[in-house]
């Protein structure tokens, strides 16, 4: 994040423009709404600026560091370079906010574009790197929000303090709200039916916490589904492990409560056992826990083995599926699992060793016409090679290994099962790993050679 978006009361605070111009007055009308004091500098103004009133203060000149006493936001609006960056450095030297219009590497602050239905406000930026897609953006947004948001707004705003005072406990006063929300009351706030509306607002909702085991997909948030992200908005505790990406935690509550959970090979994990009980003990305790598993919780996640502790507690709970590392993986590696000229079945296969070997049924995977997919075989991938030709496969078999799939550190490995243990080990492949095996690597839609192939 390289700004931290804040957004500032400015009423009755003073404000220094450096500029007369259009620039100057763009950022001056934006000012003048939030209730700034302006004190204007320049050599002369144009009559727009002259316009905005009695209310600011215009000094004729050239920019002076004295020009800085008792303001708490400074914007340089000139066409001289050479003055806002003059501006800029001042500011910075007494540590007042500066915004330097269309010179992002001289500010500290920026202006984003905003959609404005107060008490509502939305701020959309781009750190500077582009102001029209910012622009677009607002555009894209402005389209979802209803008219009367505003007057839900105020309605809120003027019931918040009879609800901090009937519940003083600050996880039932968000739930009062959520269960507002879902119920007509806040499509009468819309209409401006205040009276109608509070009376949704009486009653409130049983405190039972809820079990949510969520698939967080391969690693690229724009794969979580919309059902996903809905309750990672909602929960209350979010308990994760070392397969799910930061990115896709981005998109989570931010002021929830996070957990570690991971449980990694040679390194100190939580275990199992002890994951199932902390659902279990955070769910008898009123919360709603997002358990966010990497790929789809039912696909080699022990989302079976979660679910079934919840049970048993009588646990109310919901599964939410993810786009499985194999499918996500393969698709972004332009690998196609099934092609009907190469594979009509597809295997999934745990490649995690036990006990230091990878013990599995090889005989039943060196059949034409399949492709398997191998979770967690990084570690185990040169005793899988070695198996399937010991037992009939064929040594130029195509292998592919996609390391941190469908995110912007994919890389990806193809070789064959006699090559490909080298070819990852030169390349420096980090977990997690998915490997695929089979002819469809090989296929002419994929065009790839042997070797380390980025993903484009």
């Amino acid at each position: 994040m390289d700004y931290l978006p804040l957004h500032f009361k400015l009423e009755g605070d003073r404000v220094l423009i450096v500029g007369g111009g259009d620039l100057a007055f763009n950022k001056a009308t934006l000012l003048t709404r939030a209730g700034a004091d302006i004190l204007f500098v320049a050599p002369q103004f144009s009559n727009k600026v002259l316009a905005l009133g009695d209310q600011h203060e215009f000094r004729v000149g050239n920019f002076d560091s004295a020009d800085l006493q008792g303001v708490c936001l400074v914007v340089a609006a000139t066409s001289d370079n050479q003055v806002n960056s003059s501006v800029a450095a001042a500011a910075r030297a007494k540590g007042t906010p500066v915004n330097v219009v269309d010179a992002p590497d001289l500010c500290s602050v920026i202006f984003p574009a905003i959609i404005d239905r107060s008490p509502v406000l939305i701020s959309v930026g781009t750190s500077g790197a582009s102001p029209v897609l910012a622009r677009s953006i607002r555009e894209m947004m402005e389209g979802y929000l209803p008219e009367g948001i505003a007057r839900l707004a105020q309605f809120l705003k003027e019931t918040r303090p009879a609800l901090k005072k009937r519940f003083s406990d600050v996880q039932l006063r968000r739930r009062v709200v959520e269960k507002f929300m879902s119920s007509p009351g806040h499509e009468l706030a819309q209409r401006g039916d205040f009276s109608a509306a509070e009376a949704y607002l009486h009653e409130a909702p049983a405190v039972t916490g809820e079990v949510y085991l969520v698939g967080a997909g391969p690693g690229d948030p724009d794969l979580l589904t919309l059902k996903a992200l809905q309750l990672m908005q909602k929960a209350d505790v979010i308990l994760y492990d070392n397969l799910v990406s930061q990115a896709v935690l981005g998109r989570a509550r931010r002021d929830a409560q996070y957990e570690f959970v991971g449980k990694r090979s040679g390194y100190l994990s939580t275990s199992q056992e002890s994951i199932n009980a902390l659902l279990v003990r955070l769910a008898m305790e009123g919360k709603r826990v997002l358990r966010l598993k990497g790929g789809d919780p039912f696909i080699f996640g022990r989302g079976g083995e979660e679910l079934e502790e919840l049970v048993e507690a009588g646990v109310p709970f919901q599964v939410v599926p993810g786009i499985t590392a194999a499918s996500g993986c393969a698709a972004y590696a332009g690998i196609p699992l099934t092609h009907r000229d190469y594979a009509q079945s597809v295997r999934f296969i745990t490649g995690h060793p036990r006990n230091s070997q990878v013990q599995l049924p090889w005989q039943e995977f060196v059949s034409p016409g399949q492709t398997l997919v191998f979770y967690m075989g990084l570690a185990g991938l040169a005793d899988i090679c070695k198996n399937l030709i010991a037992h009939g496969m064929s040594q130029d078999t195509s292998v592919a290994v996609i390391s941190k799939g469908t995110t912007a550190e994919q890389k990806m490995v193809i070789g064959s099962l006699d090559t490909v243990s080298k070819l990852v080990i030169e390349a420096q492949l980090a977990s997690p790993t998915l490997i695929i095996v089979g002819d469809v690597v090989s296929a002419p839609s994929q065009r790839h050679e042997p070797g380390l192939s980025p993903p484009e």
